[in-house]
This record gives C-alpha cells, sequence and structure tokens, in this order.
C-alpha cells in the first residue's frame, strides 16, 4: 500500500518508514529537517522513501499539495512538537503546529477521495492529569496542564469533531506514552540523555526522578498503530473506532525515572549513579500510566516487549552503531526481530 507520513524524520517517523518499507509498502513523506545526528541521517531513510519533501504542516496549501499528488491509500499524522519543556518555551509554535497543523491534515485529506484510513497521532499526555495509579482508559476526561499536553488534547478532540463532522475517511486517534529505542536525539528526553551521558562518562542529571512513565520499545508502539491502521483498511465493522485508542505497556513496565536511568547505566556497564537536578523546574506530570485493554481485547493487539528488554534493545542499538554498525542495519534487524515474535 502507499502510505502518507507527517513527521517521517522525526524518531517515531523514521522507525515507522522502515517498518513499512521493510514490508514492501511505499512511503511518502511531509517533514521538517531531520535534527542533525538522527536515525533519519545515520540509516540514511531517504533512500528508501518514494517521495522525501520538505514542509512545514502549518502551512495548509503544502500539506493539501503533498497529501494529493501522494495519492495514499493511508495516511499517518505523526508531526509535531513533541516536547513538553520546549512548549513552555514556544507555546504559539506549539499550539499552531500540533492543532492548526492537525487541522490542515484533516482538510487535506478530506479532499482525497482514495483515502482508506488516516490515523493521528497524539500521546498519552492528552488525559486530565490527576497523578492516578490507575490506568488512564480512552472514555477519561482529557486535559493539559502544560502547553504541550493541550495542544494534543486540542488535536484529539479536534480530530474527533472533524471525523464526526465532515469526514468520510475512516479514522482513528492513537495515545501512546513515552517510547524507547535507538536513533533518538531529541533534547530533554531522558534516555537520549542518559545515553549522552554514558558515552562521555558523565553523570546523569534527573529533573523528576520519582516520576513514573509507562516506558514501552518504539515498535511496540509501532505495532500497536499498524494493528489500528490495518483494521481501519479492512473495514473490520466489529471495531467501533471513535474515541481514542491506548498503547500502552504492562503494569511491569511503570517504573520511575531514577529505576529507569539506574536500569540504563547498569546496561551499560558503567559504575555510580545519578544525582538530582535542584534548579528550579516547569510542571510535569508525577504519574502517567495507560490501560490498554481496548486494544487488546478489539484488536488483538498486545505490548511484547517488557521495560528491560526495551532498554536492553536500545542499549543494544547504540552499542551495535557505535561499534561501526550500518544504523540501517541494526534498525532493519531489530524489526525482523519484533516481527519474528508479532508472528509467533
Amino acid at each position: 500500500m502507499r502510505y502518507f507520513i507527517t513527521g517521517h524524520t522525526g524518531f517515531k517517523g523514521s522507525w515507522f518508514t522502515l517498518w513499512l518499507t521493510s514490508q514492501g509498502h511505499e512511503v511518502y513523506g511531509l517533514s521538517l529537517d531531520p535534527e542533525p545526528g538522527s536515525l533519519f541521517e545515520l540509516a540514511e531513510i531517504t533512500g528508501v522513501c518514494s517521495v522525501d519533501q520538505r514542509g512545514d504542516i502549518r502551512d495548509p496549501e503544502i500539506v493539501k499539495a503533498a497529501v494529493k499528488n501522494s495519492e495514499p491509500d493511508v495516511v499517518v499524522h505523526m508531526a509535531a512538537q513533541p516536547l513538553v519543556l520546549d512548549s513552555y518555551k514556544r507555546p504559539r509554535w506549539t499550539m499552531e503546529t500540533n492543532v492548526m497543523g492537525t487541522l490542515n491534515v484533516l482538510e487535506a485529506v478530506g479532499l482525497q477521495k482514495n483515502v482508506k484510513g488516516l490515523l493521528v497521532v497524539t500521546t498519552d499526555k492528552v488525559y486530565r492529569n490527576l497523578n492516578q495509579r490507575k490506568g488512564y482508559l480512552e472514555s477519561d476526561p482529557l486535559g493539559g496542564n502544560d502547553p504541550y499536553s493541550a495542544s494534543k488534547a486540542m488535536a484529539d478532540i479536534l480530530t474527533h469533531s472533524w471525523a464526526k463532522s465532515f469526514s468520510d475517511t475512516r479514522t482513528a486517534v492513537a495515545r501512546a506514552g513515552n517510547v524507547l529505542g535507538g536513533g533518538d536525539v531529541s533534547p530533554d528526553r531522558l534516555l537520549p540523555d542518559i545515553i549522552a551521558n554514558l558515552r562521555a562518562s558523565t553523570v546523569p542529571v534527573l529533573r523528576h526522578p520519582d516520576a513514573v512513565r509507562p516506558w514501552q520499545h518504539v515498535l511496540d508502539c509501532l505495532n500497536g498503530y499498524q494493528t489500528l491502521i490495518d483494521a481501519l483498511v479492512l473495514e473490520n465493522q466489529e471495531v467501533d473506532f471513535d474515541g481514542g485508542w491506548n498503547f500502552g505497556p504492562d503494569s511491569e513496565s511503570f517504573i520511575s525515572v531514577g529505576e529507569l536511568t539506574t536500569a540504563a547505566m547498569k546496561g551499560w556497564g558503567a559504575t555510580g549513579s545519578w544525582i538530582l537536578d535542584s534548579t528550579e523546574k516547569q510542571h510535569e506530570a508525577q504519574m502517567l500510566v495507560l490501560d490498554s485493554s481496548r486494544a487488546e481485547t478489539a484488536l488483538g493487539w498486545k505490548n511484547l516487549l517488557e521495560v528491560e528488554n526495551a532498554l536492553s534493545w536500545t542499549l543494544d542499538w547504540h552499542r551495535a552503531v557505535d561499534s561501526g554498525l550500518s544504523a540501517r542495519d541494526v534498525t532493519t534487524h531489530q524489526i525482523t526481530e519484533f516481527l519474528e515474535l508479532v508472528l509467533r
């Protein structure tokens, strides 16, 4: 099939592009330039794209033309301003990208009658956070105390409203949490920062070591997206796609930032420990847990790599690439290995 992906140069987008092309699909991408040293650059992913276009999703005409020219079967909207801390620094840019950018994609897809399915990717942070240990269900209220979370909740509600009001395209929203995997170079993300510390033999400094997150390998997340897309395209009449879909790990993977950091240091063979950042910090949720029972029951999806394996796969990826192996080969090998787990 022919996929049109926004944000294909990002971390998830790069993995998903290789995921799709390794299975024989065509990928047409629209995105900003990749981050220096990113997986997109290291794995030379531009070489597997049918079209690798640069453009800003805030521009509706660019989005409309890109979707029209690609004539896609499936559209996956992943492009976003994805960072909580950056949203405090650039709230308007965050809102314009995450809300109006989503509207531009929805409008562009609505003009193309051949699109069989649209997946809009939001985040676990769309939920009104109550710091509860019980996992959030898709039916729980949405909210957002920081600009990033609020913007993604708006995009989520916007997609629901648009699908109900204007769209004939089968549409779904996917919500996932904190993903791990090789090649992430995003600033202010825990594991990329830890790996940079480990490579430089410096001490990790943590903002919120007690914060708990649903840690998940990027391939488990993407397998959730793919499972949902397949149900959309096959027009599974037994599935009600309304209301969003959580894709998160089992409760064993809900561990704190401090615990993940300690495990990463041990897995790398580093000695010592992390230290606490004592400077004044912006608000970030302390407890964030997803309940993914809907996807497990309705779609037959399940998380395959618990946090220990997700972490070891990530560290193995970086060690392999650091040793001189091809980032493309290492990534596609892990995709193949994961798909074998899916088929078991």
